[in-house]
């Protein structure tokens, strides 16, 4: 059977349930069985401006939206005005048959144009809210899915509230669906049918998968302040707190957050803070706090564009030096960059295993294209058995009863770990820890000796930290005409770019990192060794990545694609940018 790739877009004002109703189609298409991916495009405010979702849908694995759409959901006429050149030939545009629109703009366009009773339906079997559920019911007539598939979400996400307003749902998507099989006449050119043994799947975010491998992982103690695309990491601990014994802090600011989460860690719990550019600015001093004290500190920082406020619900890979150098004085840390929710999750452990082996801070990098896009994963990718908790030196009881001597918090040693005991946890686990500078015991010394001593201990970590980082993963041929270069959220449209190029015989690979510092030179050389034309693709404008492969790897990129208008790539706009 021929691949199935079907584009759906619904449409509307801020405050309509955009988002809600795409999110709950997403997951209906993943229980139907196929693969989605879905990215929720909203504006900065709670009410007006003009919001919406995308979903793609496919019986092969898919990972980047495409630039065109066959199914436009229009809640309002400004969804018409603003996506009908999105809809492709043969493709449908649904709207309330009440929505006045300039049809002028559907002339001669080969459009399929489906005005629906939807609030009338609504109205009769719910409510006027309803109408989003009628016009996805619509929907999945014209594609014959299976209308038990949204059914079986509505009974999910609504029952438990309240089952009245389940079944006023399910009643107004059966009468919806109903009435596009009985009044429209057919069905579109493709039909979304159900795959014969599709695995069990589940739609997550990048920020629930990552909360979700951070709460399997031991994390006990979350503190942050509500920062998009950030928030809903702290959201999803707050909501889980009491099934999983967590401490939640909706703090002050981001700077009690962060100190907060030192706190915690320096008494011996796994802690993360969540955040985004702004919040990881003002976080800046109490990073530096965790490099001198030597305490495991992760930080989950989901970029967006700025400076400064910028674009506050939009998407950029713009913080990426700002990872790496941020915090007075020189101290460890790693930097790692998930792509996708199944990657979110398992990254979550890998964060704080290496925090707390080599007692420093881990940075991970998202943004708000993958914080916020949702994918179907098979079940099993996120297997909690599969997640391995290693705390490094962590002392018992029994060790500092078997140590000869006093205990030395900051132990000079040969890979710059010193051993670490809870505060308070034995007689001989007390000690100083402080943000001057410190001898072996903790107390504080401005001797030049001591303090070399102690900032070549800290920075030896770095060598054992860098055999944590694994190189870049490549795909597609070994050998090409062009390799893409990219890290973090710009896999999928990449990836995806890469594989039309080498359908149209246009050979291509591509080389993606997701461990970015320490900088993995070696595996970059090795991937990058042979390369005919190296494209960079970013999300900035200054192409930071390309300046760090240079700076450490020695490697030169011949051509750079770069966007930072706060929109995600598409494979489309990877495609034409190496056609200009």
């Amino acid at each position: 059977m021929a691949a199935v790739d079907i584009s759906f877009r619904i449409g509307g004002e801020a405050g309509q349930g955009v988002e809600s109703s795409g999110e709950g189609y997403a997951q209906a298409l993943t229980h139907a069985g196929f693969y989605i991916f879905a990215r929720p495009n909203y504006h900065s405010r709670i009410r007006g401006g003009h919001n919406f979702f995308t979903i793609r849908a496919s019986s092969e694995p898919v990972y980047a939206i495409k630039d065109t759409v066959e199914i436009l959901m229009a809640l309002n006429a400004e969804t018409i005005e603003r996506h009908h050149q999105a809809v492709v030939p043969k493709g449908a545009i649904i709207v309330d048959k009440g929505v006045d629109f300039d049809q002028a703009l559907l002339q001669g366009r080969d459009v399929w144009l489906v005005r629906a009773p939807l609030m009338d339906i609504a109205r009769e079997q719910g409510s006027a809210v309803m109408a989003n559920t009628a016009i996805l019911a619509v929907a999945s007539a014209l594609v014959d899915l299976d209308l038990e598939a949204m059914l079986a979400v509505i009974n999910k996400n609504f029952r438990a509230k309240s089952a009245e307003i389940a079944e006023r749902n399910e009643a107004v998507a059966r009468a919806a669906y109903r009435w596009a099989q009985q009044s429209v006449g057919g069905s579109l050119p493709w039909a979304l049918i159900k795959p014969d043994e599709a695995p069990q799947r589940v739609a997550l975010t990048g920020n629930t998968a990552f909360a979700m491998g951070a709460i399997m992982a031991g994390c006990k103690f979350v503190a942050g302040y509500p920062m998009t695309p950030a928030t809903s990491v702290l959201e999803y601990a707050a909501q889980h707190a009491d099934e999983w014994g967590l401490v939640v802090k909706h703090a002050e600011d981001e700077i009690a957050a962060v100190n907060m989460c030192i706190g915690a860690a320096h008494a011996g719990v796994r802690a993360m803070a969540p955040t985004s550019g702004g919040g990881f600015d003002l976080m800046a001093e109490g990073l530096s706090l965790a490099g001198i004290t030597e305490t495991p500190l992760v930080i989950y920082l989901a970029q967006r564009p700025g400076p400064a406020t910028g674009l506050a619900t939009r998407t950029a890979q713009a913080d990426l030096n700002l990872a790496i150098y941020s915090g007075h004085g020189e101290f460890p840390r790693a930097v790692l960059a998930p792509h996708t929710a199944e990657e979110s999750f398992h990254c979550a452990a890998r964060a704080f295993n290496i925090a707390e082996k080599y007692q420093c801070l881990v940075i991970v990098l998202a943004d708000h294209h993958n914080a916020t896009s949702l994918w179907s994963t098979p079940v099993e990718a996120f297997d909690i058995d599969s997640v391995e908790i290693d705390r490094g030196k962590l002392l018992g009881a029994e060790d500092l009863e078997r140590m000869a001597g006093e205990y030395l918090r900051y132990k000079i040693t040969d890979d710059g770990v010193s051993p670490r005991a809870l505060p308070g946890s034995h007689p001989k686990a007390v000690y100083l820890a402080t943000a001057n500078e410190h001898r072996e015991d903790g107390h504080i010394t401005e001797d030049a000796l001591i303090s070399t001593a102690m900032v070549q201990k800290r920075t030896r970590k770095l060598r054992a930290i860098a055999q944590e980082m694994r190189p870049p993963q490549k795909y597609g041929p070994d050998e090409a005409e062009r390799t893409f270069v990219c890290w973090g959220s710009t896999f999928g449209a990449v990836y995806e770019a890469m594989q039309h190029l080498n359908e149209q015989g246009k050979t291509a690979n591509m080389v993606h990192f997701v461990d970015l510092w320490p900088f993995p030179q070696e595996g970059a050389r090795r991937a990058l060794a042979g390369a005919k034309r190296i494209i960079d693709v970013e999300g900035n404008a200054t192409a930071q990545f390309a300046f760090l492969l240079h700076a450490c790897g020695g490697i030169d990129v011949d051509e750079k694609v770069l966007k930072f208008d706060g929109r995600e790539f598409t494979p489309g706009y990877i495609l034409a940018a190496l056609k200009e």
